[in-house]
């Protein structure tokens, strides 16, 4: 039974891997026609304009190439040149036997599938039923019809393609049983373009224009059966990925014409799968009472509705468009959902019976193998209700597994922003085209990295994630600069504030106005507004700390000013670029600021509020090499500075712990009470929510608060970091219970292991290193739970790579004298320039008392 205590986040899935998918396919196409057709084609119906228009209009890649030769000699040199996938031939070449040319390709080219077009007529329908078609792989009835073409290549792709698309990733398929080469001839351009449209639709489950485009391989297969014999293997082979049958009611059975072969196969396939759905199809309406005693739909062949009859019911009974939620007691739609999303959200709002309903009869799950989403469609394929406790617990099941899903889905993933549809199981999206920038490249690999390696839940009661990210790209900052012409403001000598001051009375593109609207609606915590330069975290030249990044608070009762807001800090963080101590550094690192183009982070950021003030439980900064380690650590141990509040603290060199993730218990700092009174941390740093705290200034700094521990105390978020100096006995107790001055000291944390923050650290640098191929250097923050109701949440802010300073120096020591030397060690530290001593104090280790020190 599966009960109510559903956990989404522990319902991993793996992608479906689209890009395997329509592997064969149709470049070349060989067209053997007579003088005349090929005039006609070219002059007339310009065939290779018109597959391509009805490629471009179905949004489909890849249109095939056309070769058109007039006779057999030439057929012959081009399929020698190999490239041919496909082989039409029209039915009056020259005069020639068509049929025979056909043999003698098939003899030589044995794999390459061969299409008779011809005009339609009765005399031609005749000359067919007489003549040897063993190899010709199709018959196509030929009107000038580019729709024609276009089915009769995606009808052989997918053909050739069935056998590994639907065994491997679970693609479905749809049959079509029919022997009038007059009629298939027209209908399946119908039905491929009613699944092409149904494409169109589930590829926006796509986050990204890659993703779409890919998503569109997943469609439905359309396979062609002439007779029952062929119409059976199909249903066999593929019945567990099968959305419907179309098929006619007369046709050969056992070689011999059979005027109910359709209603035999509707018998033989109802008794293996009852629900599956099945349309049969004949000119003679009488059939129609022998299709609804069978509980089949039918169409009238004469109908001159019958393409928006066929529409009507493969929307309905395939599981296309909407997923329609029916009242089982009236037969009436009473909600629908167009994508997963919505469907998520009207779970809960169901009625008992209206669920149970779609359950029953696996509405669900073949709604979303419809869509392409293979991997849930499977969860839900054998779900029944006497796997749970009751309803309740199903909807939540449903709601759970859907969660996942798009959170599994969206991990690792560069999506588009959009409006109109925000997901808010994104990780990072991004508004514009241009570049990422270094920062949110790294953000970017950081949570492809969580999704490789299945880090997200590794570790009971802790989330491992990066923050709500939305990466402005770098073509906004170049707009932004032309429209308002500030590359010439930035060539002037002028200070830092008249910089900002320019920048911040420029107006941003109106082009994003709406997404950030967006954005601001969907955000619950205060946004870091960071910087993201091209050349900023790069392997050779990072450029970490060079550039601005401001907060601002988040004021839900007022859009309006969170909007100006945002725009005011983001225009900062551009003029940032242009400060002095920025331009300095490009010309020390021999840059040119020309080059430069800016990015911007906006970040959630990490913690909870705490009245008027917001910070995380700790944050910290964690190196993969350790250049200064403590017996026992070794350089390879790497090293993490961690400190309650902001990150802040850490960056402007506040006493943050320093630890060795391998020996989370050997912290130098807390080594004895002295040591711990004396060289732990005294400050934090908070971010102030009050929005007029928020004002546009050179000093990024402006809005954030530095904090005596007293102050967290009072917010009771020392927890889980801090211990408490007993005076009376002199000794460092854990916990903050007792009275007595409260030291960050992280006991419980590195030596009871309330949260394995050593484990994690240990495992994110050692992935990080290996697949960046360097020493890594990683920020994160940490909020910690105070009920086991909600998961803990490491979040990794930024990765970057460890550079070795160019000044290094090779010194041979072999040959100096003993004599000439002041002292030597054979443990000493990095050797490096610091060209400000005056003065060596050397003490007696004996004599030295750390104590009065």
């Amino acid at each position: 039974m599966i009960g109510n205590n559903t956990q989404f986040s522990k319902y991993f899935y793996h992608d479906t891997h689209f890009d395997t998918l329509m592997k064969k396919r149709i470049y070349h196409i060989l067209l053997i026609s007579s003088a005349y057709d090929a005039f006609i084609l070219e002059e007339d119906g310009r065939i290779d304009e018109q597959i391509f228009n009805e490629y471009v209009s179905l949004n489909l890649r890849y249109p095939p190439q056309f070769i058109q030769v007039t006779n057999e000699e030439k057929a012959f040199e081009e399929l020698k040149e190999g490239d041919i996938d496909l082989v039409i031939t029209m039915l009056s070449a020259e005069d020639e036997d068509t049929f025979g040319i056909a043999k003698k390709i098939k003899q030589e080219y044995e794999n390459i599938p061969i299409v008779v077009l011809t005009p339609f007529s009765r005399k031609v329908t005749i000359n067919l039923d007489k003549e040897d078609l063993s190899a010709i792989d199709y018959v196509f009835s030929w009107l000038g019809n580019a729709d024609l073409l276009l089915a009769i290549i995606k009808l052989i792709e997918d053909k050739m393609n069935a056998d590994h698309d639907v065994n491997e990733v679970g693609v479905q398929t749809i049959i079509l049983v029919e022997d009038s080469v007059r009629f298939y001839s027209s209908y399946l351009p119908h039905i491929y373009k009613i699944i092409f449209k149904q494409s169109q639709r589930f590829m926006t489950e796509g986050l990204n224009e890659h993703q779409q485009m890919m998503r569109m391989r997943g469609r439905p297969k359309i396979l062609l059966a002439t007779n029952y014999e062929e119409a059976v293997i199909l249903f066999e082979k593929f019945k567990n990925n099968l959305l419907g049958i179309i098929a006619d009611i007369s046709y050969d059975r056992n070689g011999k014409p059979d005027k109910e072969a359709g209603l035999r196969l509707v018998k033989k396939v109802k008794s293996s799968d009852s629900l599956m759905p099945i349309l049969l199809q004949s000119s003679d309406v009488h059939q129609s009472d022998k299709a609804k005693e069978l509980k089949v739909g039918f169409i009238n062949k004469l109908s001159k509705t019958i393409s928006i009859e066929l529409k009507n019911f493969i929307s309905e009974f395939f599981a296309f468009g909407d997923f329609v939620f029916i009242d089982p007691e009236t037969m009436r739609e009473i909600d629908r959902a167009r994508d997963l999303k919505t469907l998520q959200k009207k779970i809960h709002r169901l009625p008992d019976r209206t669920l149970q309903y779609h359950l029953e009869r696996n509405h669900i799950s073949k709604w979303l193998r419809a869509r392409a989403l293979f991997p849930l469609a499977e969860r839900f394929k054998d779900v029944t209700l006497e796997d749970f406790d009751n309803l309740k617990a199903v909807k939540e099941y449903l709601f759970d597994s859907i969660a996942s899903y798009r959170l599994t889905k969206a991990r690792g993933v560069i999506a588009e922003f959009r409006r109109d549809s925000f997901d808010e199981y994104l990780s990072l999206s991004r508004i514009g085209e241009g570049s990422l920038g270094g920062k949110a490249r790294g953000l970017a690999f950081l949570d492809s990295m969580i999704k490789r390696n299945q880090l997200y839940d590794k570790w009971d009661g802790v989330r491992i994630t990066i923050p709500k990210t939305v990466v402005l790209g770098t073509d906004i900052f170049d707009e932004f600069m032309e429209e308002n012409k500030l590359y010439k403001i930035t060539m002037m000598n002028l200070s830092d504030e008249e910089i900002l001051a320019r920048f911040l009375g420029a107006k941003l593109p109106l082009r994003i106005k709406e997404d950030l609207n967006t954005l601001i609606a969907f955000i619950k915590n205060p946004l870091a507004v960071r910087s993201s330069s091209l050349l900023e975290d790069s392997y050779y030249q990072p450029f970490a700390g060079i550039y601005s990044t401001y907060m601002i608070p988040n004021i839900e009762s007022d859009e309006k000013r969170m909007l100006i807001m945002l725009s005011e800090a983001i225009k900062s963080v551009y003029a940032s670029a242009y400060f002095k101590d920025s331009k300095a550094y490009m010309t020390a690192t021999s840059n040119v600021i020309d080059e430069e183009k800016m990015a911007i982070v906006l970040q959630q950021v990490v913690g909870r509020r705490y009245h008027n003030r917001f910070y995380p439980t700790f944050s910290g900064v964690a190196r993969s090499i350790n250049f200064y380690p403590i017996e026992p650590e070794t350089p390879e141990d790497g090293t993490a500075n961690i400190a309650l509040g902001l990150g802040k603290y850490i960056v402007d060199g506040g006493m943050s712990l320093r630890f060795s993730p391998k020996y989370p218990k050997k912290v130098l700092q807390t080594s004895t009470p002295e040591l711990a009174m004396r060289e732990t941390q005294r400050h934090f740093y908070a971010l102030d929510l009050i929005a007029d705290s928020f004002k546009p200034c050179i000093d990024d700094a402006v809005n954030l608060l530095k904090l005596r521990l007293s102050e967290a105390e009072k917010d009771k978020s020392m927890r889980f970091v801090a211990s408490t100096y007993d005076y009376q006995s002199k000794m460092i107790r854990d916990g903050i219970q007792q009275e007595g001055k409260k030291l960050v000291t992280f006991s419980a944390i590195l030596n009871h292991g309330v949260f394995p923050l050593a484990e994690i650290l240990q495992e994110v640098l050692d992935i990080g290193q290996k697949e960046m191929g360097k020493p890594i250097e990683i920020e994160f923050a940490v909020d910690m739970s105070p009920t086991k109701d909600e998961p803990h949440t490491f979040h990794l802010l930024q990765i970057r790579p460890i550079v070795n300073s160019d000044e290094s120096v090779d010194v041979e020591i072999d040959d100096i004298k003993s004599t000439d030397t002041i002292m030597t060690s054979e443990s000493a530290l990095g050797n490096g320039y610091v060209r400000d001593i005056c003065d060596l104090v050397y003490v007696k280790p004996d004599s030295f008392d750390s104590a009065r020190t």
